[in-house]
C-alpha cells in the first residue's frame, strides 16, 4: 500500500474543464469491519459523471470530492466483516463516488469478484450498464417472451447492455434505436431483429410491428424520444424509464397513456447501490451479488459481450466526456487510473 497516489478532483460544482484537475495526495489509511481498500486500475466515464461534476445528479457530494463511481481492480486488504472478497482479488465495484484515485474504500457489499477467466475490462463494463439493464428488463419491466420491445439510446452503453440481455430471452423481438448507422449495425450484431433511427420512428417502429406498436419501451434518453415512444407503444404496452441523458425531463401527456392504458415504470439502480438518501446497498447485497454472478456467467460463455470502446488517459477525463456528448463513442469508455502518468 503506497503512502501517496494520484486522483481527479474536483473542486467545485461547475463545467468539468474549469473545475477538476489531476492531484497528489495521501493515499487512505483509515478501513472499517465492512469497507474494501481497492487499487483502482480503469474506472468508467459516462454522462452521469459529467452531472456530478456539474453538481446536476440526483445525489450532491460535499466538496471538494473525487468523481468516478465504478471501477475494477485489485483488493488490497479487507475489514474484519469481509468475506466474499479477499486481499489480490480481481474484482469490480460500484461507489458513491471516489473511483478516479488510485486507491479508494469502498464498502463491500457492491463489491463483486471477478472469476479467473474474464477479462478486467468486459467485468468492468458489467455493474452499472449491464446491471441497470438487467434489473430493470427483469426485476421492474418483467420482460417475457411476446414482448416486442423498443430499446432507445440503443448505442450508449446501458442502451447497448439492454439490447444483449433482451437477445437472451426466449421469444421477445428487439428495436433498437440509434442515433447513427454505426450504432444500429452494432445493435443488429449483437441480437436486434431491427434497428431504426430516432428520425420518423413512430412510422418505423409501426413498420415493424404491423402497426401494433412495441409491448415494451426501455428508455434511458428522455426528451422528444419518449414523447414519440408514447406514440408508438401497444395498447397495455409498457414503457420503463431509465434516465435523461438528452437533458430533457418530458412532460408526460397523460391523455396518451390514458386512452392506451400505458404503464409507465419509473427505475432507479441507485436504490439497490446505496445512491439514495436511505442507503441501502446492505439491504439489498444478496440479490445483487446473485445478479452480477449471472452477468459474469453470461459474459464468460459469450452469451453478452462486455467491454470498453476506449480508454482515456487519466487527465484526459474532459476529453471523454465531451466525446460522450458529442456522440462520438459506442458503447462503454474508461480511464487508466493506476498507472497513469499525467
Amino acid at each position: 500500500m503506497q503512502e501517496f497516489m494520484k486522483a481527479i478532483v474536483c473542486r467545485e460544482f461547475g463545467a468539468p474543464r474549469q473545475v477538476i484537475d489531476v492531484q497528489t495526495m495521501s493515499a487512505p489509511t483509515q478501513l472499517g469491519d465492512h469497507d474494501v481498500l481497492m487499487e483502482v486500475h480503469y474506472a468508467t466515464a459516462s454522462h452521469a459523471t459529467g452531472l456530478l461534476i456539474e453538481g446536476r445528479y440526483q445525489k450532491s457530494p460535499p466538496l471538494p470530492f473525487i468523481p468516478g463511481t465504478e471501477g475494477v481492480g485489485r483488493v488490497l486488504a479487507c475489514g474484519k466483516d469481509v468475506h466474499h472478497v479477499r486481499p489480490q482479488d480481481l474484482a469490480v465495484f460500484v461507489c458513491d463516488w471516489g473511483a478516479y484515485a488510485q486507491q479508494m474504500t469502498v464498502d463491500a457489499s457492491t463489491v463483486y469478484r471477478v472469476p479467473p477467466g474474464l477479462d478486467p475490462l468486459q467485468a468492468l463494463a458489467l455493474p452499472i450498464s449491464y446491471g441497470t439493464a438487467f434489473t430493470a428488463l427483469h426485476w421492474r419491466a418483467q420482460i417475457q417472451a411476446g414482448d416486442s420491445i423498443l430499446v432507445l439510446g440503443a448505442g450508449s452503453g446501458v442502451g447497448a447492455a439492454a439490447v444483449e440481455l433482451a437477445a437472451q430471452v426466449p421469444g421477445v423481438t428487439i428495436i433498437a434505436c440509434a442515433s447513427t448507422e454505426a450504432k444500429r449495425a452494432a445493435a443488429l450484431r449483437n441480437g436486434a431483429h431491427h434497428a431504426v433511427s430516432p428520425d420518423h420512428l413512430i412510422e418505423q417502429v409501426k413498420a415493424v410491428t404491423d402497426g401494433k406498436g412495441a409491448t415494451l419501451v426501455f428508455d434511458p434518453v428522455g426528451g422528444d424520444l419518449l414523447l414519440q415512444s408514447l406514440r408508438c407503444t401497444a395498447q397495455h404496452g409498457r414503457i420503463v424509464i431509465i434516465g435523461f441523458a438528452s437533458g430533457t425531463i418530458p412532460h408526460v401527456p397523460m391523455n396518451l397513456v390514458l386512452v392506451k392504458n400505458l404503464t409507465v415504470l419509473g427505475f432507479f439502480y441507485g436504490q439497490y447501490i446505496g445512491w439514495t438518501p436511505a442507503n441501502e446497498r446492505r439491504r439489498y447485497a444478496e440479490p445483487m451479488q446473485a445478479m452480477m454472478a449471472e452477468l459474469f456467467g453470461m459474459a464468460k460463455s459469450g452469451a453478452i459481450h462486455p467491454g470498453i470502446s476506449r480508454i482515456y488517459a487519466m487527465h484526459q477525463l474532459c476529453d471523454a466526456l465531451d466525446d460522450l456528448h458529442g456522440r462520438e463513442v459506442l458503447g462503454k469508455i474508461a480511464l487508466t487510473i493506476t498507472g497513469d502518468n499525467p
